[in-house]
């Protein structure tokens, strides 16, 4: 009898060793799992790669970068162990996304938050045709001409279109939607005529404004912006609290013990810090942020109120 208590509870024991040498293990003790969403090539793809890159050194295990569509990567997310060895590297679209459909993850309940890696500016730009010279002009002429100026985006809910609504709702004007498949096909659409502005990102717009093919009028930031020098915000120009941004960040899967996501934001905010690392994001259109986990926490809280009801005032449904 006694021997088989002993032969039955040595599973139980090993268990409990095993476990025990988990929660003490250096970590990591093997290769991080980055899903990021967005095309490879795409800005998001490019910060999760610098990201991967950058810390694989310093954590002594290889980061490697799975892309996958924005709903499948949060949900591979959202399910994934919370050990700090799969992470999430992703748009702002994150946030938004459930407030315009119905999705099987929820950004606050199932993710920790780990790093606003970097944030961008969208750009109102015209047509180089346009009468309008500023954001005054562009409202007086909206104004006396409702419901036949319009402008391009790359498809309903993304940041050029919720920027424009904005504009909208706080300027009371009356400019039309129209939704493109993705941003250059909207610049294009600009630059041939077939919309009279956009809300394009800085990195999409500034090769444009550079070759006149489209006029900046402000950029859409709380601060003026670096990435497109000289040209004044959507606030200054007489719409104080105007701001909207593209942002990339980065979220562990909810109950990810505290002391690894603070490992990975060391290391992360490590990276963005370098001056080197700066100067290539910027490069690409994205400026370097670095928050805390606190801060982006808090950040995304308000996002998602502020754009919540931006969604539901203007009416917005999903394609």
């Amino acid at each position: 009898m006694l021997m088989r208590r002993v032969f039955t509870r040595i599973p139980l024991l090993v268990a409990a060793v095993l476990a025990a040498n988990a929660q003490g293990e250096d970590f990591p003790s093997r290769p991080i799992r980055i899903v990021t969403t967005g095309g490879v090539g795409s800005t998001t793809d490019l910060v999760a790669r610098v990201i991967a890159q950058g810390i694989s050194g310093p954590l002594g295990q290889q980061a490697i970068v799975d892309n996958r569509s924005d709903r499948v990567a949060q949900d591979i997310v959202a399910k994934a162990p919370p050990d700090g060895y799969t992470f999430h590297v992703t748009g702002s679209g994150f946030w938004v996304e459930p407030l315009l459909h119905e999705l099987s993850y929820d950004p606050v309940r199932d993710f920790s938050a780990i790093t606003l890696a970097t944030t961008s500016p969208n750009v109102l730009v015209v047509h180089p045709s346009s009468a309008a010279k500023s954001v005054k002009d562009l409202v007086a002429l909206a104004k006396s001409r409702p419901g036949v100026l319009n402008y391009g985006s790359a498809g309903t809910g993304g940041a050029a279109h919720l920027a424009g609504e904005l504009f909208k709702t706080m300027a009371g004007v009356n400019i039309v939607h129209v939704p493109y498949k993705g941003a250059g096909a909207a610049l294009t659409a600009l630059i041939g005529g077939e919309v009279q502005l956009m809300f394009a990102t800085a990195g999409a717009a500034e090769p444009h404004i550079r070759s006149g093919k489209v006029t900046a009028l402000a950029v859409t930031s709380a601060q003026p912006s670096a990435l497109v020098p000289g040209v004044p915000t959507v606030a200054a120009s007489g719409f104080p609290g105007y701001e909207a941004a593209s942002m990339v960040s980065a979220f562990a899967p909810a109950k990810t013990p505290a002391s690894r996501v603070s490992r990975l934001n060391r290391e992360i905010v490590a990276l963005l810090s370098k001056s080197e690392i700066k100067q290539r994001l910027f490069n690409t259109g994205v400026e370097v942020v670095g928050s805390s986990p606190e801060e982006l926490a808090v950040r995304m809280r308000l996002e998602t109120t502020r754009l919540g009801k931006l969604i539901k005032d203007a009416g917005i449904r999903a394609d």
